[in-house]
């Protein structure tokens, strides 16, 4: 079943931001994620949710989400993101 990663980001410091996303790219390469929404304009619907950047990543299985998540590539990406912003992040099962 697919798994996906959701990821509310609020960038802080765009210049870090940018050498995160070259490594979190690589890592997503790396574990076969498809990059299925990656900022662009929202519209909130309902609710008092005001995401700033949004991020949703599909990968083939929960265990290939982890795997990503817990990647030395990611983790890499994680310390450059350091100071630079602000992530809430989940993984989520898909539907049959």
């Amino acid at each position: 079943m697919s798994a996906y990663i959701i990821a509310d980001v609020t960038v802080t410091d765009e210049a870090k931001m940018v050498e995160y996303r070259k490594w979190s790219t690589r890592a997503m390469e790396e574990h076969g994620a498809e990059i299925l929404v990656r900022g662009g304009a929202f519209e909130v619907l309902e609710g008092p949710w005001t995401p700033s950047r949004l991020v949703v990543l599909k990968f083939k299985d929960r265990q290939a989400a982890r795997q990503f998540y817990e990647s030395q590539t990611y983790a890499t990406a994680r310390t450059l993101r350091e100071n630079a912003g602000v992530m809430r992040m989940v993984v989520v099962d898909g539907v049959h």
